[in-house]
Order: C-alpha cells, then structure tokens, then sequence
C-alpha cells in the first residue's frame, strides 16, 4: 500500500507540527483522504536532508545518476494504470489523460539522463603558450522546486529529472491540491534505489515553504511552475540570497487560423479537442483565435459542433472527455469571464454555463466575435472556453497577438511555407507550433518570454539550468 506523506530524508512521515488537508475530488467535492499538511519547519528539515545526501550524489557519475532514473522509469510503467487513477481522483483529468501524463514521466527521466551523460564542457585554446584553459560543469546544490496541480507528474518530473542527472538534489513542493501524484513519483524513484534524501517531497502552506527556500543559503534555485503574480514574489524575495529562479508562469496563447491551413472543419475539430485537455487548464493551452473572415464561420460551426460532442463527467468513466476544474474558486472565475466578455457583446455559441450538478464543472464553450478588451481575451481563462475574433489583415492580427504581457506559446496554421515563417518569425513567445498542437517534449527546450517566466526546462538548455560552468586556468605548462 501507498504511504501517502511527506518524504524527508528516507522517510515517510506526517508533518511537524502535526498538521492535517482534507484532499477533495474535484468531480464529487468529497473528501478521498487526509494527507500530511505542513509549514516553513518541514521545508526546513527537508533542506537540511537534501544538504546532507547532496555531496555523496553529486560525486556519482552522471551513468550512475543515470542507472537510478532508468530504473524509476521503470517502475512508472509497471506501474501506469495505478497511478493514473490515483492522479484522477486528486486533478479530475480524465483517465486516459491522467495516463498519457505518466507515459511522459519515463521519457522525462531517460532523456535527462543520456543528455547528462553528454555535458562535455571544452578545452579552450590559450594566448599564452605555457596556459591552458578549460570549462567544465558543477551541480549546482539543493534546487527547490515548485508546482502547479494542473499537470502533476509532468510539471514535477520536467523539472526533477534535469536536477537530479545534473547531480543536484532537490526539495519539491507539489500543489496542495494534487500531492499525491507528487509522492507517487518519490516511491518510484525510491523503489528504484534513489539515495535517501537525494529528492524530498513536502506538503503544507505555500508561503512559508517557499519563504523557508529562499531564506536558506543551502538552496542554490528554486524552479517555479505556476501563475505571475506568485513568480514576481519569488523574484522580490530571491534577492535577499541571490537565489536562481527558473520561472515557468502565465500563457494567453493566440492562434492564428489561415484560409489555407487545409481542411478547416478538421482544423476546427482538432482545435477544441486541444482546447478541452485537461478542462483547458493547460500553461500552452491555445486560448484566442484569430480566424480569416473567410473561414470563421465555417469553423465556428466545426467546433460547436465538436464542443457539443464532449461528454463532461467524472475522469473516472471511460466516457468522459472534460473533468471538473479543480476548485469552486477557478470554476466560479470561468463563470465571471465569461458573463464579462458577454457583457462586452461576445456572442454565446454553446455552452456558457455550469451544469446542475455537484462536482467542480463548466460546460464546453465557444465564444464569437470576441474584440480585445473582453476578458477571455486579455486574461489567461484556464478552463474550456474557445473565444474566437475574425481577422482579415494579417499584420493586424499579428500585432493584436503581440499585445499581451504573456509570451509562453502561439499556434498558426498554414500550408504556405512563406507565410509559415513570417508569422512565427514575428510571434513574440517562446515556443510556437505550426500546424502542431502540442509543442512539448523532453528533447527541446520548454519555455516563455515577456511575463510568461525565466529559463528552459527539458532539453540541452534544461540540463544547463541545473548546473554551473567552472573555468580553470592552469599556468606554468612549460
């Protein structure tokens, strides 16, 4: 049986000060468990478990690293099926979604390791005859890593993956909302031979867990998954140790729509099924579309029609293809932005509204003739509404995508090459998908620009967050 509690050091255990939080299914507002709940002192003592195991991990070699996170991959895929439920019952994604996430945490920890295994450094030639010069790359120490509850596994896994190949050992604060998926990745890695006190899982109250990592010279960065405002706080208070951030914040990711992307209906289609995974409470989510006068109609009509085909409900049921939001509090706000933007003369599609029923829930929405200004078109919605505005000037509708303060990721979809690169050459984000819903995977570098955060994950570049290049000058060579 699953110990669902912290894990400090090589142990698991409740929280300090004895602390308690009632974990709800979103679906069914019911209480699953209780699970440990605590505070600054628990971040403390797991910084003090992750200071002590870090030198004898950081001196294993990187294949050594490596051996133990193939191994954990390992066990997640013996063990998918039940921990994909376990994810469901805490997120309310659907279980077929809860499972894909978990498929992605083996390809998180493999890549990480062979790339860590590639962190060669250079020789650098010498103006002077008897010098020699060469970088080379260092861990960097305990990293602290927070994250958000709407991708549990994979928000973790991106992250703790590059660290611990990267030698470093880490202290992770998962959402208190999804804790659980967070401790199953810890008994996974445990199971596969991780050194007690190389990762540590804590749960409780955000604010003084994170002032404790900030204020403690010991960890070296903290990598943060989660909304802007908690990012620029972070930002202030990582002055006072000069505390690496790596930031992965906010998106409003626009999609432009061209005339010849194709098949419009099919376009349409594939766009609200992206638009309603995981209730749209997705960092990369595609949230504004800016469709060709041409085609709007037509593809407005695909995706009512496509939005009308999801069936809401309990993750649980095989039938379900859109879960609940995760609290009252993001499903009320849907609510608000949505009566908002109508109010400013978005015109109601399908959908609209919240269904009669318990559970956190908000039904499939398509939004017309939506103009900036409206609030489903400047703030990021986290949820499954679909607002779309026409355009007929391309410069124009490239400027209005600029215009926000978020920059995490943007959609186009042609089939004419030129246009292809013009408009993805212009999009100020971070990463764009051309005719590609999902521009995501461990080989390539993950993030934003503007106000949508600091620093990669995943990739070379996800690797390099995690260490420090050392110069060495060697003099009198001869």
């Amino acid at each position: 049986m699953i110990d669902f509690r912290q894990r400090i050091g090589g142990d698991w255990v409740d929280a300090l000060g004895g602390g308690k939080w009632d974990l709800v299914n979103p679906a069914t507002e019911e209480v699953i468990e209780e699970i440990p709940f605590g505070d600054g002192d628990d971040a403390y003592a797991a910084i003090d478990a992750a200071a002590e195991a870090f030198p004898a991990w950081s001196h294993m070699t990187a294949y050594e690293r490596g051996a133990v996170l193939d191994r954990a991959a390992a066990v997640i895929e013996e063990n998918l099926d039940a921990y994909a439920r376990v994810t469901t019952e805490e997120s309310g994604k659907p279980l077929a979604q809860a499972k894909a996430e978990w498929q992605t945490a083996p390809n998180q920890f493999r890549w990480a390791a062979g790339e860590a295994q590639r962190l060669y450094g250079r020789w650098i030639p010498s103006r002077v005859a008897s010098r020699r010069i060469d970088v080379t790359y260092q861990p960097l120490g305990v990293v602290g890593v927070i994250t958000a509850w709407n991708f549990p596994v994979y928000n973790q896994t991106r992250a703790i993956s590059s660290a611990l190949a990267a030698g470093c050992t880490v202290v992770s604060r998962p959402s208190e909302y999804t804790p659980r998926s967070a401790m199953l990745v810890a008994h996974a890695l445990a199971e596969a031979g991780l050194p007690d006190g190389v990762l540590n899982v804590i749960n409780g109250d955000p604010e003084p867990m994170g002032q404790a990592m900030l204020d403690d010279k010991r960890l070296k960065k903290i990598q943060f998954t989660g909304s802007t405002r908690v990012g620029r706080l972070l930002m202030d208070g990582a002055s006072r140790t000069v505390t690496r951030l790596s930031l992965e914040l906010g998106g409003n990711a626009p999609v432009l729509v061209f005339p010849d992307a194709g098949d419009i209906a099919a376009v349409a289609r594939s766009a609200m099924k992206t638009k309603v995974r995981n209730n749209g409470q997705v960092c990369i989510a595609p949230q504004r579309f800016y469709v060709h006068d041409s085609v709007v109609d037509e593809f407005n009509d695909s995706a009512v029609a496509t939005a009308e085909q999801q069936v809401v409900g309990n993750g649980l049921d095989p039938d379900t293809t859109v879960g609940p939001l995760i609290n009252a509090r993001q499903r009320d706000r849907v609510v608000d932005l949505v009566s908002a933007s109508v109010e400013q003369g978005a015109r109601v599609l399908t959908g609209g509204d919240r269904p009669d029923h318990s559970g956190y829930f908000y039904q499939p929405t398509v939004l017309a003739d939506v103009k900036p200004g409206a609030p489903v078109h400047e703030e990021e919605i986290f949820g499954p509404v679909m607002p779309v505005s026409p355009f007929d000037d391309v410069d124009e509708a490239i400027a209005t995508a600029n215009a926000t303060d978020y920059g995490l990721a943007a959609y186009v979809y042609t089939r004419d090459l030129a246009t292809a690169f013009k408009v993805s050459e212009e999009l100020e984000f971070g990463m764009i998908g051309i005719n590609d819903w999902h521009p995501s995977t461990p080989e390539a570098p993950f993030g934003g620009v503007k106000q949508s955060g600091l620093g990669r994950e995943s990739g070379l570049e996800g690797i390099h967050e995690y260490v420090e290049p050392k110069t060495r000058y060697f003099g009198g060579m001869g």
